[in-house]
């Protein structure tokens, strides 16, 4: 077998890079003996990388979501000097760039991003989209587009959290861990949290966006609104953090057509059962009623979901221990064409 040299080009987007490759694919390559390695090219740190890479004729490159731009204007001269390019990409940039209802701020950088990204795509051999939809629609772009589902990369805890059905003195977690970007899809759904958190006690809502959580939510009782965290320690804080039941709407827009089912799997590292829309990318791995619960957009049916779960607590419980079991099952990925590992 011949040895290879793989090297991630970091813009900075390490949920991206751990998920889709340094934490799933890569000990795979190394396992098989390959050698990997990471390069942040931002900043001051662009005249080191460029050094490395320079010594480093004939290695493959991965790319992920967007690159500086002079290190794409080097690599677009230096493109002969390298192997074999791919590129990770797990948003619908152009769909993010027009959405109104996002934060202005991130659909100036997702604008950016688009703008760049036919230049990406054309230095590519292979790209890797991270849903069936998102790989539809860049295939008009790039002729070889590979599917690749998000892995699980958390470990997955036990469930002692269920061992008591919700009540005062130990109320159920519901919990949201979406960014901003998916602030839109929870104030749908709000009036199933408000209902549900002043008629009942016995259970607490956490909502991790901090200070751009929705006033009227944050206002309610037994709500906590834990500041958004970077990477790292959001992973920390998900193997340390129990929820019982996790909240991932997604409306029907043109940039949620391009999301995957992360969500799914960040539910299950927190040892939760998840209510999600019923559309795509949910229903490709969500049966209902077995490993989680699929609902329409009417916040009502979000509440009716919400309501069967705590009233269930035993049969919430399998449903956690069915959805650890399909989280486990997407422990082990392969990037298209690298390996010839299965999931």
């Amino acid at each position: 077998m011949q040895h290879e040299r793989w090297l991630v080009l970091s813009d900075g987007a390490r949920p991206t890079e751990d998920i889709y490759f340094l934490e799933s694919v890569a000990p795979r390559l190394r396992s098989e003996g390959h050698d990997i390695g990471r390069l942040d090219v931002r900043g001051w740190r662009w005249r080191l990388a460029r050094w490395v890479l320079s010594r480093q004729p004939g290695a493959n490159l991965v790319l992920c979501r967007t690159l500086p731009e002079p290190v794409l204007r080097w690599l677009e001269r230096e493109r002969g000097a390298f192997g074999r390019i791919l590129y990770l990409i797990d948003d619908d940039l152009g769909a993010a760039a027009e959405d109104k209802a996002l934060p202005g701020a991130y659909r100036e950088r997702m604008f950016r991003a688009a703008a760049q990204q036919p230049r990406l795509l054309a230095l590519a051999d292979e790209v890797v989209a991270c849903s069936s939809l998102l790989a539809e629609l860049l295939r008009e772009d790039h002729d070889n587009v590979g599917l690749m589902t998000p892995p699980m990369i958390a470990p997955l805890p036990d469930l002692a959290h269920f061992d008591a059905g919700p009540s005062g003195e130990r109320p159920w977690r519901i919990g949201f861990y979406g960014t901003r970007a998916h602030l839109s899809d929870l104030e749908h759904i709000a009036p199933a949290l408000y209902s549900v958190q002043r008629e009942r006690g016995d259970t607490e809502l956490e909502l991790m966006l901090g200070q751009h959580a929705p006033s009227d939510l944050a206002a309610l009782p037994r709500t906590l609104c834990p500041a958004p965290l970077p990477w790292k320690k959001f992973r920390d804080y998900q193997a340390r953090r129990r929820v019982h039941i996790g909240l991932a709407p997604l409306m029907d827009t043109s940039f949620n057509h391009g999301k995957s089912f992360i969500k799914f799997l960040d539910i299950a590292a927190m040892g939760g059962v998840g209510i999600y829309s019923d559309r795509a990318p949910y229903t490709e791995i969500v049966e209902h009623g077995v490993n989680g619960l699929l609902s329409n957009d009417d916040p009502a049916e979000w509440r009716r979901c919400l309501m069967s779960l705590l009233a269930n607590p035993m049969k919430t419980h399998r449903m956690a221990v069915e959805a650890a079991k399909t989280a486990q099952k997407h422990e082990l990925y392969a990037l298209p064409g690298l390996t010839n590992v299965d999931a």
